[in-house]
Order: structure tokens, then C-alpha cells, then sequence
């Protein structure tokens, strides 16, 4: 199940990296993290002072900049959750298959999960929130073995370009299965429409606390297969040799991406490209180890989608654009650079 030959060394510039350097960009990381937190509660339609900010976090609702300020903790809670979703599931991704370019939304993972969700909205009248969460589940654990299927067919077996072009055809494919199914139905398509865009808006806490569990339990199983991913990145053969069981590491490494890929999807909706910036740019930061990689892109991916969502807000003011759109300008030029870089001939 292997996507490629690309070896630790040659992985990154950043292999190799010393321990205090990464502590210290861990530091810069965390400090990032909490100053977006801070301005995500801060900033939107109305502008708030820092005191009404710290009244509405000790729970006074007096003021209406202090109620804007709790309407704006949800939104930021799951913008920090999402983004460390997506940033953990495309690092996995990328180590499962070894593929540079994997990333849930080109291989086609999140456009799965939002049709599964799509199609028990509109034929079997789905509205419970653990429906929504456990049928988009279920649409990427099955779109991502469609996929890999799909890209392991003929005598090459999979590789990076075949994996691609398969997510990108079936993604494709699965957008307009959406459209298909949505068209018919004008009592959803408003709301199917805007929640196929990819937001954060229209968070709560109660949302919230029914998709955490996945979330979670996803974060567990992919920061706790590490180590796994460094053996696989060794190749199967070697990985085997070190005592490693490539078959149940790359399962639950698998798990953990389909979790988090497709709890973030059933809440925000399909938000494409945090998977595929994030790793890469943790790669130059802490190098190719799994065990500095995997929680160093988490952080990162919730810095992107706070950040995007932050920049979503302010773009459009008084209204806003959704973070979807702000990682689509975002990730598309990185995608081509991405591509041109690694030449896609000898992927």
C-alpha cells in the first residue's frame, strides 16, 4: 500500500533538525495559536475592546460588545478544532501513502463524506448531528478505499501521480453526484449549497461537544502512529523487518485520517487545501520525524483556519467570506507549486 520511494532524507530539507530548534518554533507555534484565539474573539462586525473581550471569557453577557464576544467563542473553538483536524489528517495521509500531494480534498476524501451527508439529507430525511457525523465517516473510510483502489490498478501499482489524479476524477465525479442530488430538492438547496462552501459560522457549543469525540479519537490514533509512519516511511519490506505489522499500522494510521477528515466534514462542511499547506511547511520547520511532524502540523492547521477565518471577516465587511474560499486562494497556488517542484513526471 505504498505510494512511492521518497526517503526520509530526501523528504525535506528540514531532516535532521535539533530538538531546540523545534522546541523553540513549538513555543512560536503555541504563542500564535493563542494570539489568533484572541483576535478571532476580537474581530468581526462590530468591533469589541480588550476588556469587553476579557469580561465575556470570565461569562459576563452585559454589553453587546460582551454578547458578540460569546456568539464569536463557538466559531473560534471550532475553527481551532477543525484546522487541527485537517492539518493532523493530511500530515497521516501523506505518511500512509507517501505521497506529497495527498490531502483529503484532492484525494477526493471530503468530497465523499459531503456526498454520503448530502444524499441522507435529501433521501432518507437525516437530521440527528450523529447521523450527520457517522454517515460522513462512513463516506470517507469508503471514498478513500475507492480511491486507493482505483490508483493501485495496473502494473506500477499505486504511485503518487496515479493516487491524484484518482482523488482529483473522483472528487470531480462526487461534486457533481452533489449537485445531482441537491438539484431536485429546493427545501435543502440553500443550506446544502452554503454548507458545501466549508465554514465555521453558525458554531455552537453544542455542535461542538457532538463531534469532539471523534476528534479526539481521532488526534489519539494519529499522533499515537508516529512511530509507525517513521517505520513506513522506510519502505514495507524494512518496516516488516524492524518487527513493525504494516498492514495494522497503516489501518489505524488510516482510522485516525478518516476520523478527523470526516467528523470536520459533517460539521463544517468539505474545506479543501489545510492538509496539503500545512505539512509541507512543518516539514521545513522540524523535518520529516512523524513524532515532531504529526502534533506540529495539528498546531499549524488550526493557525491557517483561524487565520483564514479571521481574513474571511475582514475581506468582505459587514459581511464576510467563508473560511473555505480564503483556503481555496490559500492552497491552490501552493498545490502548483507543489506539483512543479516535485515534477509531477516522477512522482
Amino acid at each position: 500500500m505504498i505510494a512511492g520511494n521518497v526517503s526520509p532524507s530526501a523528504a525535506s530539507p528540514g531532516y535532521g533538525r535539533s530538538n531546540r530548534g523545534r522546541t523553540l518554533w513549538l513555543a512560536a507555534i503555541v504563542a500564535a495559536v493563542v494570539a489568533l484565539c484572541a483576535l478571532s474573539l476580537a474581530i468581526g462586525t462590530r468591533d469589541v475592546t480588550w476588556s469587553e473581550v476579557l469580561a465575556a471569557l470570565r461569562g459576563h453577557v452585559d454589553s453587546i460588545g460582551e454578547a458578540a464576544v460569546a456568539m464569536r467563542m463557538p466559531r473560534t473553538l471550532l475553527a481551532l478544532f477543525a484546522g487541527a483536524a485537517l492539518g493532523l489528517s493530511g500530515a497521516v495521509m501523506q505518511g500512509v501513502t507517501r505521497n506529497p500531494l495527498a490531502d483529503p480534498g484532492i484525494l477526493g476524501v471530503n468530497t465523499g463524506a459531503a456526498l454520503a451527508v448530502v444524499i441522507g439529507v435529501a433521501w432518507f430525511g437525516m437530521t440527528s448531528a450523529h447521523a450527520y457525523i457517522w454517515t460522513a465517516i462512513l463516506g470517507a473510510g469508503c471514498t478513500a478505499a475507492f480511491v486507493y483502489t482505483i490508483g493501485s490498478l495496473g502494473r506500477s501499482g499505486v504511485t503518487p501521480l496515479k493516487l491524484t489524479l484518482a482523488g482529483a476524477a473522483t472528487s470531480v465525479a462526487f461534486a457533481s453526484l452533489v449537485i445531482a442530488v441537491v438539484l431536485p430538492r429546493n427545501d435543502i438547496a440553500g443550506g446544502i449549497r452554503s454548507w458545501q462552501i466549508g465554514g465555521v459560522g453558525g458554531a455552537t457549543f453544542e455542535r461542538i461537544a457532538e463531534v469532539l469525540p471523534f476528534l479526539l479519537a481521532g488526534l489519539v490514533l494519529g499522533l499515537g502512529s508516529a512511530r509507525k509512519l517513521n517505520s513506513l516511511a522506510l519502505g514495507d519490506d524494512l518496516a516488516a523487518g524492524l518487527g513493525e505489522r504494516v498492514a495494522l499500522a497503516r489501518g489505524i494510521a488510516s482510522l485516525a485520517a478518516i476520523l478527523l477528515c470526516g467528523a470536520t466534514t459533517a460539521v463544517c462542511g468539505p474545506i479543501g487545501f489545510v492538509g496539503l499547506v500545512v505539512p509541507h511547511v512543518c516539514r521545513l520547520l522540524v523535518g520529516v520525524d512523524h513524532r515532531w511532524l504529526l502534533p506540529f502540523s495539528a498546531l499549524a492547521g488550526a493557525i491557517l483556519l483561524l487565520a483564514g477565518d479571521i481574513v474571511g471577516r475582514l475581506a468582505a465587511r459587514p459581511s464576510e467570506l467563508e473560511v473555505g474560499i480564503v483556503t481555496a486562494f490559500v492552497g491552490a497556488p501552493f498545490f502548483i507549486w507543489i506539483v512543479r517542484r516535485q515534477r509531477v513526471r516522477e512522482l
